[in-house]
């Protein structure tokens, strides 16, 4: 009797044993639920404006100076004046533009006198040749020298340079005069290449500059550069602005806005976007049917406000994690509370 008694306590604590390892296999392989947020994909017209930053620079520059040596008798202009075309900006020596006025005057009256006797047969036709052509070199050599003694501006603009003073010897080194014009002002914008085919000859702008806040200027592309920079994988697009009111100055830095149209992408929350770390890989975690998250690469594009666009990898009105994304597992198990977008 005794002994059955032991055999059965034996039992009992066997038993028992198994049970507790039971419930601990259980609960250790019992499947862990996290609680995520979801919302669906959506489609979104984005607005494909594109800011870059560029330089100021003059329309047009022009160094002012004569074609040969000479003394410079004076100086009309100072550096800051406004020019107009055509305006006499330097007076050079004008000893050699008087002799060559005196000589074509002389060689105009010859002429006059030769053309009078050949019409009446007093003269022959090979001497009025030769002074019709001696007539002709003069008036040249006299517009040339004229052109190299009075100094006038080509272009309306603003003098940013003298490099001489009334009486220096002008030494076919520096300009007397540098004249930019800045009405209009232009700017060489290096566009991203993935911008290459939204941007075309008369795309609008809108350029701010630092040194003038509160004010913007409205532009557009007049020019697109044929070629692709290799090493930072932009081309040029000239943009031209008005600045009638002469505020731009060349050398200000801008930022410059081109209007690239619009185009309807899926977007979605960027705090659904999961980083893969030393891969430069981006995913979203997609709530399936049976509960269970599936990951998904996806190439992101333009980041707007608190949303990125999705360019390829997801489907409008998939779910996607957008609150503890981070922590999920390929197939994990979860609970879905809805995620409220503002």
């Amino acid at each position: 009797m005794k002994k059955t008694f032991i055999l059965l306590a034996a039992l009992a604590v066997t038993c028992s044993c198994g049970n507790y390892n039971n419930r601990e296999t259980t609960a250790a392989t019992a499947e862990v639920v996290s609680k995520v947020e979801t919302q669906a994909a959506y489609y979104q017209t984005i607005v494909l404006d594109q800011v870059y930053s560029s330089t100021v620079q003059a329309f047009a520059v022009n160094n002012i100076a004569p074609q040969s040596v000479g003394r410079i008798r004076n100086l009309g202009v100072e550096v800051g004046q406004f020019v107009s075309k055509g305006q006499t900006v330097a007076t050079m020596d004008e000893l050699q533009y008087s002799q060559a006025k005196i000589k074509y005057e002389n060689d105009l009256r010859e002429y006059e006198r030769l053309k009078a006797l050949l019409d009446e047969g007093g003269v022959a036709q090979s001497d009025y040749d030769q002074i019709e052509m001696a007539l002709t070199v003069s008036k040249s050599t006299l517009e040339n020298l004229e052109q190299n003694t009075y100094l006038r501006s080509p272009i309306s603009g603003v003098v940013t340079a003298r490099n001489y003073d009334k009486g220096d010897m002008y030494s076919m080194g520096m300009p007397i005069y540098t004249v930019q014009q800045i009405t209009p002002v232009k700017l060489l914008v290096p566009v991203s290449e993935s911008d290459y085919s939204k941007v075309k000859v008369g795309t609008e702008a809108t350029l701010t500059a630092d040194a003038l806040p509160g004010l913007d200027f409205n532009g557009r592309i007049v020019r697109l550069y044929p070629t692709i920079d290799p090493a930072t994988h932009t081309f040029s697009a000239e943009v031209n602005v008005a600045n009638s009111g002469r505020e731009l100055r060349p050398g200000m830095f801008a930022r410059v806005k081109l209007d690239l149209g619009s185009s309807r992408n899926i977007v979605v929350p960027d705090a659904a976007i999961v980083k893969q770390q030393g891969s430069g890989r981006r995913a979203v975690f997609v709530l399936r049917e049976d509960g269970k998250v599936q990951e998904k690469m996806v190439r992101l594009g333009r980041h707007i406000g608190d949303t990125y666009v999705i360019e390829s990898g997801l489907e409008e009105g998939e779910k996607v994690v957008v609150k503890g994304a981070s922590t999920l597992k390929q197939g994990q198990k979860v609970e879905e509370i809805q995620y409220e977008r503002n």
